[in-house]
């Protein structure tokens, strides 16, 4: 479930990170998947900009598309690449013994 704390803190990270160099990862439907290089351009209250570098184009994504995973997106920080949100991990389920 997403909270307010989490939409208030990814805006947060994504305001300081404007500028910067980052991978965006989504889906296209059927299977398909695109990885595109772009550059943060702009933050709004409900919404963020992002310049992809190939085609020249902005497109706008917002911050519940990063927290559901619609969108993954991965910051350069000078050496490498890093996600904006760490992977999921999937908790198994252990067996209650009646």
């Amino acid at each position: 479930m997403i909270c307010a704390s989490d939409i208030a803190n990814l805006k947060t990270d994504i305001k300081e990170k404007i500028g910067q160099k980052i991978i965006v990862k989504g889906s296209l439907g059927r299977s398909r998947t695109f990885e595109k290089e772009a550059t943060l351009e702009k933050a709004y209250p409900n919404l963020f900009i992002v310049k992809f570098d190939e085609t020249n184009s902005n497109v706008t994504y917002s911050y519940t598309d990063v927290l559901t995973r619609t969108v993954e997106v991965d910051i350069f920080d000078g050496n490498s690449y890093s996600p904006l949100i760490p992977p999921q991990v999937e908790k198994k389920k252990k067996k209650q013994i009646l």
